[in-house]
């Protein structure tokens, strides 16, 4: 009797063990719960201030110019302007609750690209961009134009299709006028560059695994500037291919397929770019050959008037590295070449009329591997193979800076919210990455880079995205890995890197307009990551 009660005792002891440690497990998991919905608080809290005091100064403008310009009828359109106000998206990458998320994308089509201003093309029905749209198999269309319904990489159908008639008869904005130009906010993000001694995760989950649908590797990925669920891909068979984001990121779905090759040595595109009004992609090819520069793929046209060529060939020899629309009112983009050259390109009358000017020719000694815009004043940035990194201002004609850096550099990519910071990407392993104010020029704000496993060499196919928030970084690799780094972080490694593809990654890109990256990679897929 007395062994029994022994037994009994024991047996309780032991369970109450187990119940502990089970409750301090859950104990330790419910407190890192609590942890990061209380930094998701403090994070919200800080956006809402800041998108209250920007809803506090527009609703004063407006006063304002209500006020000079005494116009009664004025005050009727009050509700719509604060309305308008009060839509503004969060910039972060960490979600919102699903609930206020949910409430938002189901109040307005999927694919309805939003209209700028009345004098701004409409927006642009693309195939699948309606639930209503038609599918006409037996259309005249091309071969090479196909829509297909992709989730994960199950194809669901694959059928020629036609641009409707209203798609057709979008008219051309007259050319040479002014845009109306919507200048973004400022932030000022520079003083929280290495002040945190621990980074903010981005808590990512690949949802969608997809395939290109390209016939050799890719090198170009862009999302359109006014309806960031749309993206192309570009690859070196030569062809743009056009993707409608599903389900709020839970697949996507290739809506055209357009032969971009360049009109005599059927060369692929090295870079694209999309018009800022999204109606239309630019590819730069070479200036070997005497072969097209550039071409114009419109994608409110049949099939075979599609893909036009500039005629103007102003760069000299080699490839045409990068083209960049500049972030100002009057519509016009760069070109950096292999000939050491940086041409603007300005819209003129007529469709497709565009008028290249020589910014400079000889201020790189090297291949001009990137170019970008400054938005708060007409400065062209370029970076070169040579080392050097170059400020014109092209209002007046001259060089505004020059800094010499320790490494060949092969792109340059301002930070989207505040105006005077930019990032250079260079080939020093490690600190690949460098960040610069415009103001200070010649000083190195931060470096921070990665180790690559698979190569020791860093190729200019490899590129970095910054997030809607101007806060963080995606990178590709050599390696199947996408790193992520956080500015605030004073650490020169990446705070966290994603296992991703099979191959080396290209590039990742951040949607705004649902938490989502999209990346390409060498083994010629998409993957689609969920940002939790």
């Amino acid at each position: 009797m007395e062994q029994n009660g022994a037994n009994d005792v024991n047996g309780g002891s032991t369970s109450r063990e187990e119940q502990e440690e089970a409750l301090v497990a859950l104990i330790d998991h419910r407190t890192r719960e609590v942890k990061n919905l209380r930094q998701r608080i403090s994070y919200y809290t800080s956006q809402l201030e800041e998108a209250e005091k920007r809803l506090q100064d527009s609703e004063s403008k407006l006063a304002r110019l209500r006020g000079q310009a005494n116009v009664v009828s004025s005050r009727s359109s009050l509700g719509e302007g604060t309305k308008t106000v009060k839509k503004e998206r969060s910039d972060s990458p960490i979600p919102k609750n699903e609930g206020s998320s949910k409430s938002q994308h189901q109040s307005k089509p999927e694919l309805l690209i939003p209209s700028v201003s009345p004098k701004i093309s409409q927006p642009i029905l693309l195939p699948g961009s309606s639930t209503k749209a038609s599918v006409n198999s037996s259309s005249q269309a091309s071969p090479s134009v196909s829509t297909h319904s992709i989730t994960g990489s199950k194809m669901k159908t694959n059928k020629s299709i036609r641009p409707s008639t209203q798609q057709e008869d979008i008219k051309t904005k007259e050319k040479g006028t002014k845009r109306k130009f919507e200048q973004k906010e400022h932030k000022e993000l520079i003083p929280l560059i290495r002040t945190n001694s621990s980074a903010r995760l981005i808590h990512c989950q690949t949802s969608s695994h997809i395939s290109s649908q390209h016939k050799r590797k890719l090198r170009s990925l862009a999302l359109c500037p006014v309806n960031d669920q749309l993206f192309v891909t570009s690859s070196l068979d030569g062809v743009v291919n056009l993707w409608q984001v599903q389900a709020r990121g839970s697949g996507a779905s290739l809506l055209s397929s357009t032969d971009c090759a360049s009109s005599k040595q059927r060369r692929w595109p090295e870079d694209i770019a999309w018009h800022p009004e999204g109606s239309s992609l630019f590819s730069v090819y070479s200036a070997d050959g005497g072969d097209s520069q550039i071409s114009v793929l419109d994608l409110n046209k049949k099939q075979r008037e599609r893909v036009n060529y500039l005629e103007d060939k102003p760069h000299v020899k080699g490839i045409i590295n990068n083209i960049v629309f500049m972030p100002w009112e009057d519509i016009c983009f760069v070109t950096g070449g292999s000939d050491h050259a940086v041409m603007l390109w300005s819209e003129k009358e007529g469709e497709n009329k565009w008028k290249p000017k020589a910014l400079h020719r000889n201020l790189h000694s090297s291949a001009v591997m990137g170019v970008a815009g400054l938005q708060q004043k007409r400065i062209v940035l370029s970076v070169g193979a040579d080392k050097r990194i170059f400020g014109y201002d092209a209002h007046v004609g001259r060089a505004d800076f020059r800094h010499q850096i320790d490494s060949k550099c092969m792109s340059v990519l301002p930070n989207p919210c505040d105006f005077n910071l930019f990032m250079v990407q260079t080939g020093t392993p490690e600190r690949q990455l460098r960040l610069y104010d415009i103001r200070l020029r010649h000083t190195e704000l931060h470096a921070f880079g990665w180790k690559q496993e698979s190569s020791d060499s860093q190729s200019a196919l490899i590129n970095q995205a910054w997030s809607p928030d101007g806060l963080y970084i995606t990178s590709g690799s050599a390696d199947p890995t996408i790193h992520i780094f956080d500015i605030r972080y004073n650490a020169h490694k990446p705070p966290q890197s994603i296992r991703a593809h099979q191959k080396r990654v290209f590039k990742a890109v951040w949607l705004q307009s649902i938490p989502l990256l999209i990346s390409i990679s060498s083994d010629l897929n998409i993957e689609l990551h969920k940002i939790m």
